[in-house]
């Protein structure tokens, strides 16, 4: 859906009124997977798939909001004087939650409004359409209310909606990816401190290929929170040995002299897990700046096996379509991206074998798994804005 077709569908819902328009990246992850909960660097890249806003204030205090990917759900309406979280609004509890938490903040969101919304993020593949959707509320109420917040702000505000109002316990890179995205450029994320790195992504005559497994992720349902505590219990029990603040605070050398403290060896594979995957993440940014696309690729490997066999998180269909892009030619690198337990890889694939290699990975995904496998060409574009019509 393009963006004057949103339009009409808005003037369509809310009659004629001045209209503003916004988008909001999805984002992938090139590196760093389950490190940003553990305190270390994560690298993930906006990509221009994303989430389409426009947006109308109203005079009075009523909340309208539509999404085409959910149309037969219809307009959804609240009151900005009743923002509790409700089953029953379902997708709308997350920009809810981003009105709630900056009105308590005491931004002065003063009215209500009428929102239509598109995304072309699959819903479910672990591209952040929820931090799109966050981050897109987030921009659209800045400038709709003139709020004096900043960038940092919205991104924080969108992980305390998923952390707290929709009550999955995720760290902050994908809020931080998708709102502070630039094109062709990935962000090495430190996420303890908050500092950051824009390190510009030059892959020649190579793209990435996002392999959907079209098998859905329900984080909030799934074993991502246990993995969390797992790695909380092997930080506390590594504490008693190591001044760390946390897991992403040790190398690899540190790891290894403390190793056999940890009293399982569930726990010992989640750490070592977080550790090592957070060393090839500063490895894999320097190599990207050092234009060492061989040297990136394999960490992108060493990534996934980590997550397959330390972390546990991959499952058979991711497995199945990162085996089959290791096995094509001209690819450089492949792995899962995102939380895992089903959602997409990532393969990096020389440009004249991307067509050989969508129908052969597909073919092999098919005939293993028993359906279709979805594939997406990404660009790395900017992060959420206002769109500027021409």
């Amino acid at each position: 859906m393009e963006l004057n077709e949103l339009k009409e569908k808005f003037v369509e819902l809310f009659g004629h009124k001045e209209l503003k328009a916004f988008f909001a990246p999805g984002r992938i992850n090139l590196i760093g997977e389950h490190t940003d909960y553990n305190g270390g660097n994560v690298f993930p890249c906006a990509i221009t798939l994303g989430t389409l806003g426009v947006a109308a204030r109203r005079e009075d205090t009523q909340i309208n909001l539509y999404s085409e990917n959910f149309s037969e759900l219809g307009v959804i309406s609240f009151d900005l004087e009743d923002l509790a979280y409700r089953d029953e609004d379902k997708w709308t509890n997350y920009p809810k939650g981003m009105i709630k938490y900056l009105k308590e903040a005491g931004y002065p969101i003063s009215s209500g409004m009428d929102v239509a919304l598109y995304g072309n993020i699959p819903n479910g593949a672990g591209l952040s359409s929820s931090a799109s959707l966050e981050l897109l509320m987030g921009v659209m109420l800045e400038d709709l209310f003139d709020l004096p917040v900043s960038r940092l702000d919205l991104i924080q505000t969108g992980k305390r909606v998923e952390n707290e109002f929709i009550g999955v316990n995720s760290g902050i890179m994908d809020q931080f990816a998708v709102g502070m995205g630039k094109k062709d450029t990935a962000i090495l994320l430190d996420c303890n401190t908050l500092e950051y790195e824009l390190v510009p992504v030059e892959l020649g005559a190579h793209k990435i290929v996002i392999m959907n497994t079209k098998k859905r992720r329900e984080l909030a349902t799934s074993n991502y929170n246990s993995r969390r505590n797992e790695c909380e219990q092997a930080l506390e029990e590594l504490q008693k040995f190591i001044a760390a603040p946390s897991l992403g605070a040790l190398d690899e050398a540190e790891f290894e002299t403390y190793q056999d403290q940890l009293s399982n060896q569930i726990i010992k594979k989640r750490a070592r897990h977080a550790v090592t995957e957070n060393q090839r993440t500063i490895k894999a940014a320097k190599a990207l700046k050092e234009g060492d696309l061989k040297q990136f690729g394999s960490l992108m490997n060493a990534s996934h096996v980590s997550l397959r066999d330390d972390y546990e998180v991959t499952g058979v269909e991711l497995d199945t379509l990162v085996q089959a892009a290791w096995d094509q030619p001209g690819v450089i690198g492949a792995r899962m991206t995102g939380a895992g337990f089903g959602g997409c890889a990532i393969a990096i694939v020389a440009d004249d074998q991307i067509d050989s290699f969508i129908q052969q990975v597909g073919k092999t995904y098919e005939t293993e798994i028993g359906y279709p496998a979805e594939f997406y060409i990404a660009s790395i574009g900017d992060g959420a804005k206002a769109v500027k019509e021409a």
